[in-house]
Formats: structure tokens, C-alpha cells, sequence
């Protein structure tokens, strides 16, 4: 008998040497892939629906969109209508007041440059677009302003009574685009962004130039660049997951 587990020693002793060669890893690997959300979210400007209800001389709604295309990048657009009607004052004298009205599309690329944690779907956004703009414009009232207020000092002369229209007028512009969208439930998100414009084209009337346009806000005189922006809450759609890596966090040196 004690030359059985003698025999039966010397067979398992080369074993166990071969299964102490191979190193034994302490430390585990997280290999949990986390589903990321792809689709397309949908939402309103708040700000423009707000002005609607409490200025009388201001209407407009902005439906606003982006499309996840990666992890970064999203495909993002605006699609709007606007009415302003804006009094101009020579000091305490009004001299005209006109009325601009239209719609306005604009294109373009969102880059989110914040680097989530693991799960969380909040974004600082840089980007741009090409924008483009349909309106027109009525001239309600004006006076004639003379230097000379001997017959007529306390005002101005007062020009044609009847409005006059000008329509058929358009505009693009490129622009810059700041701003941040934050999670506050599941798939509900609020923003709000900054934007630069730059005009490229401006077809105006030789009898009126173009002073307010829907979607660039007012234009100044001898300057090309308008700002706007936008407070946004908004909705996404899911339509497929991606699977997302949690990155390894490298080791420290206590557990190295």
C-alpha cells in the first residue's frame, strides 16, 4: 500500500509544477460593455415661444434637431418663423417703424467635446452651420427728417401713410456654435447655445435695405456678423444601441 502513494506522489508532483508555471492574475478585468443610445432628438426653442407671449411686437417658434452619427459627432439643424416689428427713434422722435417677417433653415455639424462618465449622455457642443432665409419686409410708417424744424419743430414731416411691402427677399449666413445640452430624465434634455453669423449673401430692396432677418436677428450697419441663441428642451428618439468599452483605468502602483 505505501508503495502505491509513493508512486502516486512522483505522478502528481510534475503536474502540480506545470500548473504553478503559468502566473495567476489577481486582478480582473472589467469587460462589462455599456449599450450607448443612437437616434435622433427633437425639441422647441423656448426662448422664441416666451417672447411670443409677452412682446406684442414679436412672433416666432424654432423646432430644433440633431442625429447621432458617432460617438462625437451629431448632424444638427434648426427650422424656424419669425415676425418683428421694430420702431427706430431719432432721440425722443420716432422716425420709421417696419415690420420683417419669415422662415429660415439652417444645416450643419455638432462636435461634443466633454468626455462622459461611464453612462451619463450631457454634451459641450462646438459647431457650425450654413443657414438660409426666406421674408420680407413692410415699411409701416416713416417721417421725413429735416434739419431744418422751423415749420414744424416738436416733429418730423410725416411721409406715406399706406404700408409698403418688400418681399422676395433672402439671406445666408455661416455659423458658429457654442453651447451645452444636459440630461435631466431619461431621454429629456435642456440646452442652450450661442451663435456668430457671419453674412454671406443679402438680396435687398433698393428702396429698403434689409435691417432685421428671421434666424440672423438685426443688422448693423457696415458689419456682416449677427448673434443670436437659443434655450432648448428637447426629446430623443432612440432607434439602435452601440456598444461602448468602459476604458481600463491604469494600474496603480499599490495594486501593480
Amino acid at each position: 500500500m505505501s508503495k502505491y502513494f509513493i508512486s502516486l506522489f512522483f505522478l502528481c508532483f510534475p503536474l502540480m509544477g506545470i500548473s504553478q508555471s503559468e502566473p495567476i492574475d489577481l486582478q480582473q478585468k472589467d469587460t462589462v460593455a455599456y449599450k450607448e443610445q443612437y437616434g435622433l432628438r427633437i425639441g422647441a426653442d423656448l426662448n422664441r415661444l416666451v417672447f411670443s407671449f409677452i412682446d406684442e411686437d414679436y412672433t416666432g417658434f424654432e423646432v430644433v434637431g440633431d442625429f447621432r452619427l458617432t460617438e462625437k459627432l451629431y448632424l444638427a439643424g434648426e427650422l424656424g418663423n419669425e415676425e418683428k416689428t421694430i420702431f427706430e427713434d431719432l432721440g425722443n422722435t420716432p422716425l420709421y417703424n417696419y415690420t420683417s417677417k419669415g422662415s429660415y433653415l439652417k444645416l450643419g455639424v455638432d462636435l461634443n467635446t466633454y468626455e462622459n462618465w461611464f453612462g451619463m449622455r450631457n454634451a459641450i457642443i462646438i459647431g457650425g452651420r450654413y443657414s438660409y432665409a426666406t421674408f420680407s419686409q413692410t415699411l409701416n410708417d416713416y417721417k421725413v427728417f429735416d434739419s431744418n424744424r422751423f415749420f414744424n419743430p416738436d416733429d418730423f414731416f410725416p411721409g406715406v401713410n399706406a404700408p409698403e411691402e418688400f418681399s422676395g427677399l433672402s439671406a445666408s449666413w455661416l455659423e458658429m456654435v457654442i453651447g451645452i445640452k444636459a440630461e435631466l430624465f431619461a431621454n429629456i434634455y435642456v440646452g442652450m447655445s450661442a451663435r456668430l453669423g457671419f453674412l454671406v449673401t443679402n438680396s435687398e430692396s433698393e428702396r429698403f435695405p434689409n435691417l432685421w432677418i428671421p434666424g440672423f436677428n438685426r443688422v448693423t450697419d457696415g458689419s456682416n456678423f449677427g448673434v443670436s441663441y437659443n434655450y432648448t428642451l428637447s426629446y430623443m428618439i432612440p432607434f439602435y444601441k452601440k456598444s461602448r468599452k468602459k476604458k481600463e483605468t491604469p494600474p496603480t502602483p499599490d495594486n501593480q
